[in-house]
């Protein structure tokens, strides 16, 4: 390896497509055990790295040099082989100080907690002192290291207003962990958290729906990538670099997803486009007729809706784990709050509006197998479709029109 990543698991990844975007060098993902890692940083074998979980303190005794936000923080990300020796460097802070300026919040003044142990958790409060925190609280599940505990952090500091998470909580393939409850912070202003998938943590979700602004980890993760190409290159960078990735990774891997009536042109729309961005095309009534094998009428008939419904979600929970998918949904799926939140855990909602004159019912639908039934459908649903999505698409047109106004809206 000469270029590369290494970390315990690292299945969910964007290293690697964002080295690759804007160097001219392979990047290799290399998961290594605890029990590897010694062997590896004594062989050398490599000419840059970047360092993740959980190592960013481990490598440190085998650097010859290490540069002073690495001092300061005691946790490296990036080293560099320089003739045999290692020099090790922190651009995790140069990523985390570039997320909360992007986000236009001040730390300075502000109570700040610091969720988590590891070596963000370092960088972090690096980060919090240099930008003039009030306090600056490290919060873990013991009270080692300095740490407040959880229970300590409602009691004690309820009054926090900046809220950064370092911990792999609420990080696929467990999307559904929330490290902290944001409502119990009264004078909550900002939560930064450094897990970038999905895109849309529970954390992040929770923050901004208390009306405090909230980012997740990608930019930081664009950001400190940029700023580890210069090290490893020898060149001069800056943010508006890290803004171009950061753009251009997001697109990448935000899914599209389609919502509406059936009908509405959902299947038909979504391979078009995904045939023209080159994204693999997923329906979610396709995948639960092979899981089922047998038709989603016949799964009415036998076992119900509820039955139909509880499958449904199982196939949208798996497919929002992952990246860059067009989606197309059933006509039902954004009845239940649940699938809504996964799908928006990695994806735009596109709701495809066709007037109800053009939707035809067919037999292959339950719900929507006759004029009446389809009419009652829309009533019931339309007001869902609008409050589920992101966008809306006007479908009067032919599809071209859509996708041309999808890929407009998503950039």
């Amino acid at each position: 390896m000469e270029y590369g990543c290494i970390g315990e698991h690292l299945p969910h990844s964007f290293s690697k497509e964002i080295h690759e975007s804007i160097g001219s060098y392979k990047y290799e993902l290399k998961e290594l055990r605890p029990d590897e890692i010694e062997s590896f940083m004594l062989e050398r074998d490599f000419k840059a790295i970047n360092v993740t979980i959980p190592y960013k303190q481990t490598v440190i005794p085998y650097l010859s040099r290490i540069d002073p936000p690495a001092e300061l923080t005691g946790a490296v990300n990036t080293i560099v082989n320089r003739g045999g020796e290692l020099y090790g460097y922190n651009t995790d802070v140069i990523g985390l100080s570039g997320l909360i300026r992007r986000a236009g919040v001040t730390l300075k003044g502000k109570k700040t907690l610091i969720l988590g142990t590891g070596g963000t958790s370092r960088t972090a409060l690096a980060v919090a002192r240099t930008e003039g925190a009030r306090e600056a609280i490290k919060v873990g599940r013991t009270k080692k290291d300095g740490c407040v505990t959880y229970d300590e952090a409602y009691s004690l500091h309820a009054d926090a207003e900046i809220i950064i998470n370092t911990t792999p909580c609420g990080m696929f393939p467990e999307p559904e962990g929330c490290p902290i409850e944001p409502e119990r912070f009264e004078k909550l202003e900002a939560v930064f958290d450094a897990v970038y998938n999905p895109l849309e943590t529970v954390l992040v979700r929770k923050a901004r729906r208390l009306g405090a602004k909230a980012e997740n980890g990608l930019y930081m993760l664009a950001s400190q990538a940029v700023a580890a190409y210069g090290i490893f290159m020898g060149v001069e960078t800056d943010e508006d670099l890290s803004e171009r990735v950061y753009k251009n990774v997001l697109v990448q891997k935000e899914n599209i997803v389609l919502t509406g009536m059936p009908g509405s042109g959902k299947t038909t729309v979504g391979r078009l486009l995904a045939g023209k961005e080159g994204r693999e095309f997923v329906d979610t009534d396709e995948l639960i007729v092979a899981r089922e094998k047998r038709e989603i009428s016949d799964i009415f008939a036998s076992d119900g809706e509820e039955y139909f419904r509880d499958v449904e979600s199982e196939v949208i929970r798996e497919i929002s784990m992952r990246n860059g998918l067009v989606i197309s949904t059933g006509g039902g799926a954004i009845l239940r709050q649940g699938n809504v939140e996964l799908l928006k855990m990695n994806g735009r909602l596109f709701f495809l509006d066709r007037p109800l004159e053009q939707l035809l019912p067919t037999e292959d639908r339950p719900l929507a197998n006759t004029i009446e039934a389809m009419k009652k459908r829309y009533e019931e649903r339309y007001d869902k479709y609008l409050a589920s999505a992101d966008h809306v698409i006007d479908t009067a047109g032919d599809p071209m029109d859509s996708i041309r106004q999808i890929e407009e809206k998503h950039g």
